[in-house]
């Protein structure tokens, strides 16, 4: 017997949260960003529905930034940069993903390689902005 699946207002609301930002938000903003338009939603029943939803191929983790892990609602093949400093992650659409690395880790290894994917990380413009400021200040 195939099991269907239901949609409730709340796990289409969790979708549409994560898809509907750039900011590859974690549970707990998802939760946040929800808990005043759905009362009655709990963290926990946002955690099951990203387990879901990755399960699903719906949305991707990032990995874990800042000690919270990272959503995405884009799923085609692109690149991250992390910010060390806050933490902010942003899509790189513009950097290609070479497809022959799949391929030659395959063959190298001896493995049989899904996809790749390639994270950046450093000090967003943001933070560099903020710093040279404070330190205007103080010169």
């Amino acid at each position: 017997m195939e099991r269907t699946t239901r949609y409730s207002k709340k796990r289409a609301a969790i979708l549409s949260a994560i898809q509907g930002t750039d900011c590859h938000p974690s549970a707990e903003w998802v939760y946040q960003t929800l808990k005043p338009s759905h009362p009655d939603l709990s963290l926990g029943t946002v955690y099951r529905n990203l387990i879901f939803f990755q399960e699903r191929g719906d949305i991707r983790s990032v990995g874990v930034v800042r000690g919270h892990e990272r959503f995405d609602g884009i799923t085609t093949p692109h690149s991250h940069f992390i910010c060390s400093r806050c933490g902010a992650v942003m899509d790189l659409s513009q950097i290609e993903l070479a497809d022959h690395l799949d391929r030659d880790v395959s063959e190298q290894y001896g493995l049989m390689v899904d996809y790749h994917e390639l994270s950046f990380h450093g000090v967003c413009q943001t933070c560099i902005q903020n710093q040279q400021h404070e330190e205007d200040i103080l010169s």
